[in-house]
């Protein structure tokens, strides 16, 4: 047992770590927050320079930051290009925003509304298309090289939150000053890249990291509340951390023990005050409010990074979740290298647009968004010309990101990309002028240094805050012209319309069409397939010549990695049990199929089959059939290939010529999916 009155210990600095903590420190009553207390203490630094750098700055008291890992479309959000051919331009059009004269994708017709809010910047550019190497410039402003950063290193530059904890802590929560939200920045092969972490300040200066989905029923952060019989352990602790700091004020304090001492009292408050319990209890919005955002993990982690900024947290890093069984598939995330379109229109579009709008009204609503900053990116845009899969691949030369909040020049836009969506023509942005606007902004000088563990100085940026993105003005306004049905919120469901309810025909799978809901070939003639009350009928009316096929077939929407079980309800149905039977079942099949398109037309008569199952329904009853395949890739890690897209139909075949009148009526088809388990890809 070490004693503070030992004339043997001449100087704080000598006692080792371990006794301290044995002697005094929060594991010694279970009060364990491993990311603030698992490294030695860095040396606490100098004040920023004092600078005044215009009327902006300072004004952001908090920052919310929505990081879209994967890298979104310029041409599909804030830079949509019109005039370029189909190929380029994709096959959604613009819409007027709230602000004359700018336009984005109608694919974000509540972020259009927003407009006179934001500060556009279409003009930003990294150079590089590789995920890790991209996004760690964003994220510390300094390029990294040479080399790969998917590995992340203690010598790595810290990523910005880690600086903005050291030289500006929260005043109401120092421990939360910097908080991550819902889990660490993943590469498909559970790679975790740099940029993300304090680098070579040392742990002690990592983001406050808080992994889960905000959306669960059961959400809640260990480590927050303390066990009834710690309370009152805690309270001694609290007097022991007083005791101490009397005997190093006798003794003379360095730097190692000043941020030992901090970090020990503000994780201790962090534990015992129950603000930061408080904020993290979304049970506490009202019901109406969490649909606002959506009950998806993106929705309710902006709402969660809102009740953390009220409660003082200087910094929310919102990162864009993956969702579940999408860890080895070929467009996660924003990363749309397949399927472009239909990723956009089916899941993120819908779940970022809701939720952003959502994000800028209840700031807005609360007083908040005056001294709120929010920020929109990802790492890199996508190429400009579509690929062979309907998707658009890394494409680090030019993309886009939008600002709102404290300080920032509603209704701007900063800089222009060419005719094609692909290089900057003016007003080029970098890495370190995002993250030197940033500080800006939230009052540290970004022209300042730090100092890391050795007290050798850094500067905190080499770039230079955007100056035309900041400011204050009275944009004039219009009605945005996008149309919120045709991106309605995020429905998790694979398939639509599995009873058959939906007004209006089943959409004829010739021309192909990106028309979503249930496609038929052939719909007229002899053999069809046609909507009737209470389902769908596909059979025969006259003569049907051998080899004939019919075909009831839907997209699935957001197709990941796992199992996809389909299952139909179907009878059969003639005028008598012996037509039905004798005349139509005995010359034909019926299937049900999973299957993935050949190409980015989607032809619904032009698929390979991944999984199939005949059935043979029973004359007047119904019966229940299914087919099912686990979808994954046969060489673990690797990634399974959705490719132009995967779908589920019911297929009925024509095995030998037949004059009938009678078919197969199905009453409901669903499919049921489950996720492959996380970064586990074994086909089974």
């Amino acid at each position: 047992m070490i004693s503070l009155t030992n004339p043997a210990v001449r100087s704080a600095d000598r006692v080792a770590r371990r006794e301290w903590l044995r002697v005094g420190g929060l594991g010694a009553v279970g009060l364990s927050l491993p990311h603030l207390l698992a490294a030695q203490p860095a040396p606490t630094p100098a004040p920023p320079l004092a600078s005044e750098l215009g009327s902006t700055f300072g004004r952001a008291k908090n920052c919310i930051f929505l990081w879209l890992q994967g890298g979104p479309p310029q041409h599909e959000t804030f830079d949509p290009k019109p005039d370029a051919p189909v190929d380029i331009r994709g096959p959604f059009r613009p819409v007027a925003t709230s602000v004359p004269g700018v336009r984005f994708s109608e694919l974000l017709p509540r972020t259009a509304a927003q407009a006179h809010r934001l500060a556009v910047i279409r003009s930003l550019s990294t150079r590089d298309d590789n995920h890790d190497v991209s996004g760690y410039w964003l994220l510390t402003g300094y390029p990294y090289g040479p080399g790969s950063a998917r590995q992340i290193k203690p010598s790595d530059w810290p990523y910005f939150g880690s600086v903005l904890r050291m030289l500006k802590p929260s005043e109401r929560l120092p421990a939360l000053t910097s908080v991550w939200l819902p889990d660490l920045m993943r590469l498909n092969d559970n790679v975790t890249p740099a940029g993300q972490t304090a680098g070579f300040l040392g742990k002690v200066w990592e983001p406050a990291r808080f992994v889960g989905d905000p959306a669960a029923a059961d959400y809640h952060i260990d480590g927050l509340t303390l066990q009834a019989d710690l309370a009152a352990r805690a309270a001694g602790r609290r007097d022991l951390l007083a005791g101490f700091d009397r005997g190093f004020d006798l003794r003379g304090r360095n730097e190692p023990v000043e941020a030992w001492d901090r970090l020990s009292h503000h994780a201790l408050d962090l534990v015992t005050s129950g603000a930061a319990r408080a904020a993290f209890d979304l049970g506490k919005e009202p019901a109406s409010l969490r649909d606002r955002y959506g009950r998806h993990t993106w929705g309710q982690s902006c709402l969660l990074a809102r009740r953390l900024v009220e409660a003082g947290v200087r910094l929310v890093h919102v990162n864009w979740p993956r969702d579940p069984g999408d860890s080895a598939v070929d467009n996660p995330l924003w990363d749309t290298h397949a399927q472009n379109a239909d990723r956009l229109q089916d899941s993120l579009c819908p779940m970022f647009d809701v939720s952003f709008a959502a994000l800028l009204d209840d700031l807005a609503e609360r007083g908040l968004l005056g001294e709120t900053l929010v920020v929109v990116v990802g790492e890199f845009g996508r190429t400009p010309r579509i690929n062979a899969q309907g998707g658009r691949d890394h494409w680090g030369h030019v993309f886009s990101m939008a600002l709102a909040g404290a300080g920032v020049r509603g209704g701007s836009v900063v800089g222009a990309s060419d005719k094609n969506g692909a290089y900057p023509t003016t007003d080029p942005v970098r890495g370190g002028d995002l993250t030197a606007t940033i500080f800006h902004l939230l009052g540290v000088d970004p022209g300042g240094m730090f100092h890391d563990r050795t007290t050798r100085p850094h500067p905190i940026t080499k770039g230079e805050p955007v100056a035309s993105a900041l400011g204050s003005s009275a944009p004039a306004r219009q009605a945005a012209g996008g149309d919120p049905a045709f991106v309605p919120p995020y429905d998790p469901a694979p398939i639509l319309d599995p009873t058959f309810a939906a007004r209006g025909p089943l959409i004829a799978a010739s021309p192909p069409t990106r028309d979503k809901g249930w496609r038929a070939d052939p719909t007229a003639g002899p053999l069809l397939v046609r909507k009737e009350a209470g389902g769908v009928f596909l059979g025969c009316a006259g003569e049907v010549p051998a080899g004939t096929r019919a075909v009831l077939a839907q997209e699935i929407r957001n197709a990941r990695g796992g199992r996809y079980t389909f299952t139909v309800r179907a009878a059969g149905g003639a005028a008598t049990a012996e037509e039905y039977e004798r005349g139509f079942l005995a010359h034909t099949t019926c299937r049900l199929v999973l299957f993935r398109f050949r190409d980015a037309k989607k032809d619904v008569r032009a698929v390979d089959e991944l999984a199939a199952a005949e059935f043979r329904p029973a004359f007047g009853a119904a019966g229940e059939f299914r087919v099912e395949r686990f979808l994954a890739s046969a060489a673990p890690g690797a990634n399974f290939p959705i490719g132009n897209g995967l779908g589920v139909a019911v297929v009925l075949t024509v095995n030998r010529a037949l004059t009938a009148r009678a078919g197969v009526r199905v009453a409901t088809a669903e499919v049921a999916f489950s996720p492959a388990p996380r970064f586990d890809n074994d086909d089974r």
